[in-house]
């Protein structure tokens, strides 16, 4: 029996999203990933400032998840990933932003460089810029102090045990109209998983986002993350990511996913030195609000580029599982 295809849009950023994708990717269903486009750390800060764009690492990731495994592609895919460590000036790059940084120089247009880059990776979907503002992350914390850039909240330097009172952009960002005809059409809206404040509430910080969100008659579903994270999350439970959601978009979420998978010991040591721990699970289910409770931790702990100059997440979801609990939703509720 033929399946009806169906429209998913992942909304967020990074690591999480990608990961998100990449399992979804197998499904007969098209797939749109709406990325936020307030980075301004690592080799985006270079991005920005040097090359006067808005940042392209997390549009390449979602890029590369969505690409063509297949022949010559499986390549690209490695290349477009590919962080370079030696060279100076070039040490801590990636292959793939240089690459878009390229075409749009050809181009004239970011966007069109975009769209040329999935035409090469043979992508399987679309990726969306939310917004094609040039704007930063501003985050205001519980003792007044005020930090603005998205780097310097997601690695703080500050005590990050400090919980953040409001997030914001500067200047504000208006939407991609591609970003608000995709969560019309959506049957099935996934935010996260990602780092809640620097990855999946930017987007909802772009005017007409949130509005769209909660016009739209798809299903949505919302992706805990597997750790809190210090100067971000501290000491927060699934129902504190869920109404920190909640205070950006809207009473929207039909259903949340939280993991119930132990997770790998080595790993936890390491998270313990930097303060994250996993997130509890406190979460209540009701009429209103489905808990999918699932094993849906990878087994593998991640290792990162020695290039690499930003701290990244060794725990990550399991694509498989994950993106199999989503359909499930997706197709059953």
């Amino acid at each position: 029996m033929k399946i009806l295809q169906k429209r998913i849009v992942c909304i967020g950023g990074g690591t999480g999203t990608f990961v998100a994708l990449k399992g979804l990717k197998h499904s007969p269903h098209h797939l749109s990933a709406i990325v936020a486009m307030s980075d301004s750390g690592g080799s985006n800060k270079r991005i920005r400032d040097e090359f006067g764009l808005l940042p392209t690492s997390d549009i390449r990731q979602c890029l590369v998840a969505l690409s063509d495994e297949n022949g010559g592609a499986g390549i690209l895919r490695k290349l477009f990933m590919y962080r370079f460590e030696k060279g100076q000036g070039i040490s801590g790059m990636t292959f793939g932003n240089l690459f878009m940084a390229a075409l749009t120089d050809i181009f004239g247009s970011q966007k069109e460089a975009i769209r040329a880059t999935g035409k090469v990776l043979r992508i399987q979907g679309t990726v969306i810029p939310v917004s094609f503002t040039n704007t930063n992350l501003i985050a205001e914390y519980e003792n007044g102090q005020i930090l603005s850039e998205e780097h310097l909240i997601d690695e703080p330097k500050h005590d990050g045990t400090m919980k953040i009172t409001r997030v914001y952009l500067k200047p504000r960002a208006s939407a991609n109209q591609e970003a608000l005809d995709a969560i019309s059409k959506a049957d099935l809206i996934v935010l996260g998983p990602g780092d809640l404040y620097t990855s999946v509430i930017p987007n909802l910080l772009v005017d007409g986002i949130p509005d769209a969100i909660a016009r739209s008659h798809a299903k949505k579903v919302y992706v805990v993350n597997l750790m809190t994270k210090y100067g971000q999350t501290y000491g927060f439970t699934a129902e504190d990511h869920l109404r920190t959601i909640q205070q950006y978009a809207g009473r929207v979420i039909d259903a949340i996913v939280v993991n119930t998978e132990p997770l790998q010991k080595p790993a936890l040591a390491v998270y313990a030195k930097f303060h994250e721990f996993p997130v509890s699970d406190d979460l209540v289910h009701s009429q209103s609000l489905k808990v999918l409770r699932a094993n849906v931790a990878s087994r593998h702990v991640a290792a990162k580029s020695k290039s690499d100059m930003l701290v990244r997440s060794l725990i990550r979801h399991d694509s498989t599982k994950l993106a199999a609990i989503l359909l499930n939703f997706l197709e059953k509720g």
